[in-house]
């Protein structure tokens, strides 16, 4: 199912034919470089479930991205329930990770504006955004979309002498 088209982008449901692609995107240390360890085959099923419950669940979730003039999968990009605590949750996060031939190309900025009028039609009226301090093309892409800093924080996931574990956080009012 396609969610919503953009210029050069379509957010549409997961294929069986995206796993070979995202497992291989999980495995690549220039994508996973702000994340706390590559993920192994299995760790991509296990995330790909999750993702397909959510979907049924809510009737939103991470997206599948596919670059419309070659039908090519490059990431996902979209919505997900933030899964631990902290003191801005419970609360909805936007969220993106694209394979990294795909980096610097403005995709993750023009899929997540689509996301943010998807968020809304869906009734979602505030989204937050989150990453590694250390992770500035993420926070340049939150900034790109109109969200505003709304702090730091440690992440409880994260060891505190990890250099992952301070956090940007940003939220956007829909």
């Amino acid at each position: 199912m396609i969610y919503i088209e953009t210029e050069r982008l379509i957010l549409r449901s997961w294929k069986p034919e995206d796993l070979p692609l995202f497992i291989a995107m999980n495995k690549d240390v220039r994508v996973m470089r702000y994340f706390p360890t590559i993920l192994n085959d299995s760790e991509t099923e296990a995330f790909c479930r999750r993702i397909q419950e959510e979907f049924s669940q809510k009737d939103w979730g991470l997206y599948a991205l596919e670059i419309k003039s070659t039908g090519e999968f490059i990431g996902y990009v979209g919505l997900h329930e933030i899964g631990f605590d902290a003191d801005f949750t419970p609360g909805v996060e936007i969220g993106w990770r694209l394979a990294a031939d795909y980096h610097n190309q403005g995709y993750a900025t023009e899929a997540a504006k689509a996301v943010l009028s998807l968020a809304k039609s869906a009734g979602i009226e505030r989204l937050f955004s989150f990453t590694a301090k250390i992770n500035a093309p993420s926070e340049r892409v939150m900034q790109k979309i109109g969200m505003v800093k709304a702090g730091e924080f440690m992440h409880p996931n994260l060891s505190d002498d990890s250099p992952l574990c301070v956090h940007v956080l940003y939220k956007i009012d829909l």
